[in-house]
């Protein structure tokens, strides 16, 4: 039996969007994410931290890659919200709960789980559930 490869961590994570704009008004203004590209109908990414954040235009990357295309990227997409965690400091959550309700994002959850690990919950404008969350959320209890 041959040993299961590792996986050092998550490269990418995708939610789908409806509107390009009010997206990158939400990841790249508000939140303050380096856009890395972006191609106006189908699709904006965003670098968070060692992630890539993909936002894509659902209804875009349901249409097959043409023949001889650069990039064959199987037809993929999703309906309905999809749910983003972004790791934040808890010295932190306080400043993004400033950072969002001054922009005029309504906090939806802001809550402290068993462990004890901060989460703050909001919306983008697609409707996707957005958290921004301690590291020691997910931390392995000995």
């Amino acid at each position: 039996m041959v040993a299961t490869p590792l996986i050092s961590g998550v490269l990418e994570a995708a939610l789908y969007v409806d509107d390009l704009d009010a997206a990158a008004a939400f990841y790249g203004g508000v939140i303050g994410l380096e856009e890395v590209t972006r191609r106006d109908t189908r699709h904006i990414f965003y670098r968070a931290g060692e992630t890539i954040v993909l936002l894509f235009v659902a209804r875009e990357t349901l249409k097959p890659p043409g023949p001889g295309a650069a990039l064959p990227v199987p037809t993929h997409g999703a309906t309905g919200p999809g749910h983003l965690c972004f790791n934040v400091p808890g010295a932190d959550l306080d400043d993004w709960v400033e950072t969002l309700t001054t922009a005029g994002i309504a906090i939806e959850a802001d809550f402290h789980w068993p462990n004890g690990a901060r989460s703050i919950y909001v919306r983008d404008p697609a409707g996707n559930s957005v958290e921004f969350a301690e590291p020691k959320l997910w931390e392995r209890v000995a």
